[in-house]
């Protein structure tokens, strides 16, 4: 209890550096100064109910979401659909999410912006929108929502439930804090044995071991053809794709760009975040490469790097690649969602870095559908001698899809928790 009001005294006083926060990140994302209400719970049009309410925080988050949200309308017909998150790039997301889904689930699907951890903000929330259950996706685990949500009477998920080492040490120097919060829940599916261990570590309570939902999410045919489509248009060409890479490895992928000896390299580079785009084209201008932006269209002969700065696009670039580099695994971020691009057969590269998909980034190394480059190595000269091999990448290829098929259903053990605690229409 002390632990939560110091917690809660601290972020008002941050208030104002939260404001701050949104008014700098809107320099470059404009969508930052939007719906600013949603994020203190004092917006929001109230939706038909019953609601079941999921928290996918951004993009990577929403994305795994999808075949768990397509479910939730199949088996509770009667329930509105609320998705929630925190970043604008998480809401154009959602957008793509709900095309997806159909256009006959349209009207059941909503979404706002979480509030802040404000008492009061979590509060409204819940009372505008009384959900019948709520699912917080991955790490979500916020001290005053979870106690709002067990005063309200709101039965809480943590699914598709992850925790590196790392974030399992910085949680447990706070234990008055995060042990009642993760106590708290009425169950945890998580992707794997050592997530579940961590998670009952720092005191959780109800732990099911049900895998990544990102292995259920299934790729739109449409953007496959649209990869294969570009590969045909490129020739003869090789691509080398770096996925959703992170601030400092561009660069990194640029020298060994540079040191590789193979004709007519096309650099396909997409960073992880759209507001680098512009930052990321003049560390590519800046050494005198020919680059064309993918919103303005195909690469030329003299193009060496096309810029990815599309969202939701992301499996047409690993259907066009011949191999991927996992951004934020050559430095130390943890590493990207490398299970998409297993799914579209591409070969995978991983650097060091993977803690925040250790499971997913071991079995595909063990399953021969990546090779991890391990501290020392040469990125150019590892990424060159796989580019010049082309049984190898196939052999990779073929076993990337198998991976990717293997390891679904998830979705499905996670819908058992979910019918323990709310019932599907008609039982």
């Amino acid at each position: 209890m002390v632990s939560r009001l110091l917690y809660t005294l601290l972020l008002r006083l941050a208030t104002p550096l939260v404001l701050l926060r949104l008014l700098r990140r809107s320099r470059q994302q404009p969508e930052y100064r939007r719906h600013w209400g949603e994020r203190f719970g004092l917006s929001g049009a109230a939706i038909p109910g019953p609601v079941i309410w999921v928290h996918a925080v951004s993009v990577g988050e929403t994305r795994a979401a999808q075949p768990l949200l397509a479910e939730l309308l199949a088996q509770y017909p009667q329930h509105s659909i609320l998705l929630t998150g925190m970043t604008p790039t998480g809401r154009d997301t959602a957008t793509q999410v709900f095309a997806a889904l159909g256009r006959d689930h349209a009207p059941r699907l909503y979404y706002r912006y979480l509030p802040y951890d404000y008492p009061g903000a979590v509060s409204r929330f819940l009372e505008r929108y009384r959900p019948s259950l709520g699912l917080l996706m991955e790490t979500e685990l916020w001290p005053n929502l979870l106690h709002q949500a067990r005063h309200h009477g709101v039965p809480m998920l943590l699914v598709n439930a992850r925790l590196s080492a790392r974030s399992a040490r910085g949680y447990g120097r706070w234990p008055g804090l995060f042990a009642p919060a993760l106590a708290g829940l009425d169950g945890i599916a998580a992707q794997t044995p050592d997530d579940a261990a961590r998670l009952q570590g720092l005191g959780a309570k109800q732990v099911s071991v049900c895998g990544n939902l990102k292995f259920d999410v299934q790729i739109a045919p449409a953007l496959r053809q649209q990869g294969q489509d570009w590969r045909r248009q490129l020739a003869d060409r090789t691509v080398w794709l770096a996925a959703s890479t992170r601030e400092g490895e561009e660069a990194l992928i640029l020298d060994a760009c540079a040191a590789m000896d193979i004709p007519d390299l096309l650099l396909l580079l997409v960073p992880r975040h759209p507001q680098r785009f512009n930052q990321v084209e003049e560390l590519v201008r800046a050494r005198g490469l020919g680059l064309v932006r993918r919103s303005q269209g195909l690469p030329t002969p003299e193009t060496r790097v096309w810029l990815g700065d599309s969202m939701g696009e992301m499996a047409a670039y690993f259907s066009c690649a011949d191999l991927a580099v996992m951004g934020g695994s050559l430095l130390p971020f943890g590493g990207q969602n490398l299970i998409e691009g297993a799914a579209c057969g591409c070969p995978l590269l991983l650097g060091p870095h993977t803690f925040n998909f250790a499971q997913a980034a071991e079995d595909a190394v063990a399953a021969g559908a990546a090779l991890r480059l391990e501290a020392g190595q040469s990125l150019a000269g590892t990424a060159q001698a796989l580019l010049r091999d082309k049984e190898k990448r196939r052999i990779m290829s073929d076993a990337a899809s198998a991976f990717a098929a293997a390891h679904g259903g998830a979705t499905a053990r996670t819908m058992d928790l979910i019918r323990s605690l709310i019932a599907p229409a008609g039982r």
